[in-house]
């Protein structure tokens, strides 16, 4: 089983460039044996050999590897912290701001930066860079589409505002969508750019090994510019931030020195 399993990471790495044994064995075990059994797989081998040969198999293990969950203003308190405390910082010290939210899924984060943003910007004054693995969580991001029960946390002033309901489904308004740049990335393996004020990466890193970690946080660090933001999930706390040369700015909150 453990042999099948590796020889198994080392196949999809060759056909996918992403590197499993990166990711935490357990979680991703579960997940995987999930799937293959569903197919009516018995082992990661017979797996392994299916997916060398449909595309389609492929395609669904790389959308069904990412773990796209969102909502608009995931945990709002925050994104109430960003907005008040750490946003007005920011826009002090640069007059347009560069941002990037990495591990985008369907584009609920990056929407959400715009909306925050757009209280206190012209659109021309900032950019937003979205990011994810996974090509069609941001192929339906691009669509800006989106089911009522990811809205809850949005205030009714920004829902009004922003979107238009389309059936059972609300639309994210031009104006919001039009500062978001998607594009796709493996952030185990593709390069960073920057230099960024704000990077956004929440609820992605605890999947990953402590190795991992260690390599994506230096990476975050480095596409920062002086003074900074990572902002980061509420269970992804950086215990050790000046390891990577960054200081605490609020609670999920960096700031490079």
């Amino acid at each position: 089983m453990e042999k099948d399993y590796q020889e198994f990471i080392k196949n999809f790495h060759q056909v996918s460039g992403i590197d499993l044994s990166l990711y935490k064995e357990a979680q991703m075990k579960r997940r995987l044996t999930s799937l293959y059994e569903k197919r009516g797989y018995r082992s990661f081998k017979e797996y392994s050999m299916a997916i060398g040969k449909n595309k389609e198999l492929l395609e669904e293990l790389l959308d069904r590897m990412t773990i796209n969950v969102s909502e608009f203003y995931r945990n709002f308190r925050r994104w109430e912290i960003l907005e008040n405390k750490i946003l007005p910082n920011l826009i002090k010290t640069s007059a347009n701001l560069k941002v990037w939210s990495a591990a985008c899924s369907t584009g609920e984060e990056p929407y959400t930066l715009s909306m925050i943003l757009s209280n206190h910007l012209r659109p021309s004054n900032f950019q937003i860079k979205a990011t994810d693995i996974d090509i069609n969580a941001i192929e339906r991001a691009k669509v800006g589409l989106y089911v009522e029960r990811s809205l809850n946390e949005v205030p009714a002033v920004q829902k009004q505002k922003h979107f238009s309901q389309s059936g059972s489904m609300f639309k994210i308004s031009d104006e919001i969508k039009r500062p978001v740049t998607f594009k796709q990335q493996n952030l185990l393996s593709d390069p960073f750019q920057g230099p960024f004020d704000l990077i956004v990466c929440r609820n992605v890193m605890i999947y990953f090994t402590e190795e991992a970690k260690d390599i994506l946080y230096q990476k975050f660090a480095n596409a920062l510019r002086p003074g900074g933001i990572f902002f980061v999930g509420s269970t992804e706390q950086i215990f050790n931030p000046g390891k990577y040369g960054l200081e605490t700015e609020d609670t999920f909150f960096y700031k490079k020195m």
